[in-house]
């Protein structure tokens, strides 16, 4: 049955069911994701030239800072939409302000880098304000969920405005003011979804999840594609820059490897509540950071193969090894669990990241790295060999 025309540019925005079939991404949010690594790949080109140039604490800490505003933006907009999408004008329209605010962000991380957080501001509450129009929609259009969409709405603008307010406080007080807003923001879903949760679909959010874990892998491997790239211009290198650019994949699809041998939703499913989607959506924070942060460290690592770099061993190293260590903990405590019925698997992924750092005082680092990210994943092929077989 055609729809009626009426409908065509509007839709009533009323929750989704949570149990609907073949729910999966819509290209508007595959173009989304595009447009957002984009910011996540200023971030991590920041954070290499802060690494490279021996700031390691100004540049994991600028960089933690950036990447939030990233992943608040794009978390709140998944989760909203897997509970709302309505996919009509004034929705595509929505979502296209908040894709400028996520390209105003990508803008000003340079100038984030160097202490200036106004662009980043700008964009984030550019960003945050369309959310806020899109949660007043759903009030208008859903009865049964307009106390927690008003409760959004309330909470995103309050923090707002702190943000705002937060520009003109100097030194530490800017510092102790931003972790205090983050605790803020990271409140307001705990609170307006105490009132009644929003019907987010498990599968599609696990969809959105991998996705965009997919997107920033991407960037990690362009990332040290290009670092490479430039080192083999001089011949004296392409040996061990070949070598390293091995490792380096090896590495990065053993990551890849591991984040999707699990279903992402299996844990969603099992343990519905509020615990267990909050823990999950924002225990994701340290996977996507840690797997952008791979990206700036191979490049690190690469530069100090071919001498532009000017660091020690083991500092070039610990931006590698370091975020592989994490990014393995983090899939560890978010998709397998440490009372996994499999304790190869259970005990494997916090040894592997113990070796993975511990790769830094060899002569090869990297290499070694690899192997061990390899070997986690053999042992994880080896121990559920069982589960995999049919009926």
């Amino acid at each position: 049955m055609t729809e009626q025309p009426s409908r065509v540019w509007y839709r009533p925005m009323r929750s989704r069911d949570r149990g609907e079939d073949h729910r999966v991404a819509t290209p508007l949010e595959l173009l989304f994701d595009l447009c957002f690594v984009v910011a996540v790949g200023q971030a991590a080109a920041s954070l290499h030239h802060a690494l490279a140039e021996g700031h390691a604490a100004h540049g994991v800490t600028s960089f933690a800072m950036v990447f939030f505003a990233i992943w608040w933006g794009w978390l709140n907009f998944s989760w909203f939409a897997s509970a709302f999408d309505t996919d009509d004008v004034p929705y595509r329209l929505a979502t296209l302000v908040q894709i400028a605010g996520g390209l105003t962000i990508a803008a000003g991380v340079s100038s984030a880098f160097e202490g200036d957080f106004r662009v980043i501001v700008a964009g984030y509450v550019l960003m945050r304000l369309a959310m806020v129009v899109q949660w007043l929609r759903a009030a208008r259009s859903d009865p049964e969920c307009r106390p927690a969409a008003l409760r959004y709405a309330l909470g995103i603008v309050v923090v707002q405005l702190l943000w705002i307010a937060r520009l003109w406080v100097p030194g530490t007080g800017g510092a102790v003011g931003f972790v205090v807003l983050v605790l803020a923001e990271l409140a307001v879903p705990v609170w307006a979804e105490s009132s009644r949760g929003t019907a987010w679909h498990p599968h599609h959010i696990a969809e959105r999840y991998g996705l965009f874990t997919l997107i920033v892998l991407g960037e990690t491997i362009l990332s040290a594609t290009n670092a490479v790239k430039e080192g083999v211009s001089d011949a004296e290198h392409i040996g061990g820059l070949v070598g390293l650019a091995v490792a380096g994949l090896v590495l990065v699809f053993s990551m890849w490897w591991l984040y999707f041998d699990r279903p992402g939703h299996a844990r969603l499913v099992r343990r519905p509540g509020m615990f267990t989607s909050m823990s999950w959506g924002y225990g994701h924070y340290l996977i996507f950071a840690s797997a952008a942060a791979v990206g700036a460290g191979l490049e690190v690592a690469v530069g100090y193969d071919t001498g532009t770099v000017h660091l020690g061993g083991v500092a070039a190293a610990l931006p590698t090894t370091v975020p592989v260590a994490v990014f393995l903990l983090s899939v560890w405590l978010l998709h397998i669990g440490p009372t996994n019925e499999c304790r190869p698997i259970a005990v494997g992924f916090p040894a592997a990241a113990v070796l993975v750092v511990a790769a830094s005082f060899t002569p090869a680092p990297i290499h070694v790295a690899a192997g061990v990210a390899a070997a986690l994943v053999v042992l994880t092929v080896v121990a559920t060999h069982g589960e995999r077989q049919p009926a």
